[in-house]
């Protein structure tokens, strides 16, 4: 019985299971992103987490090399260690926590398996403006009723005003073509 058990075997044994959290780990830290399957790519991100944040935690000399050396027996990849502290790690400096982000991307059609991929938040240029604001802090805000349901009317606005605009476009469209037919009469 697996009572409380919440760790995701991904069908394979422990070793087999640490072989390749630890491919996918370093796959994702030389390429930022990658596409897997949903399954992987949730046991990957309880894995690959904790080592980002031990880049961290980098006070004194003694410090760093032991985390160093602790992110290398999770990984077993020079290159993707030295990755890990040279270019991500003073990227996610001000960032608390959540350096990874999962979108999911459908089924797969040879075994309907559930797509997903899972990047590097601060390596995205699409979302937000996360590079732009890597040196500043996090604010820590609690947003109120009145913000959150503004946030939810805005997009509705927006929808609105689009929808307009592209009635608007069809109406000049169909006036353009209108007129060379009054013109043959």
């Amino acid at each position: 019985m697996r009572h409380g058990d919440k760790q995701n075997n991904l069908g394979r044994k422990k070793a087999h299971r640490d072989a390749l959290l630890m491919n996918l780990a370093c796959q994702v830290i030389t390429h930022k992103r990658i596409v897997t399957t949903l399954a992987k790519a949730k046991a990957l991100r309880t894995y690959v987490e904790p080592l980002i944040t031990k880049t961290k935690k980098t006070a004194t000399k003694e410090e760093i090399s032991h985390n160093h050396r602790v992110v290398f027996s999770y990984l077993n990849d020079k290159a993707a260690v030295k990755e890990l502290f040279t270019v991500i790690a003073p990227k996610i400096a001000a960032r608390p926590g959540g350096y990874t982000r999962i979108i999911k991307l459908g089924i797969r059609p040879g075994d309907n398996a559930e797509k997903a991929m899972i990047e590097l938040v601060d390596f995205n240029e699409v979302y937000g403006n996360s590079i732009a604001t890597a040196g500043e802090p996090a604010k820590k805000t609690r947003r109120s009723k009145s913000t959150a349901t503004a946030t939810k009317k805005a997009p509705a606005k927006a929808k609105a005003e689009a929808k307009a605009e592209a009635t608007s476009a069809e109406e000049a469209t169909e006036t353009a073509t209108d007129s060379p037919e009054t013109a043959a009469e």
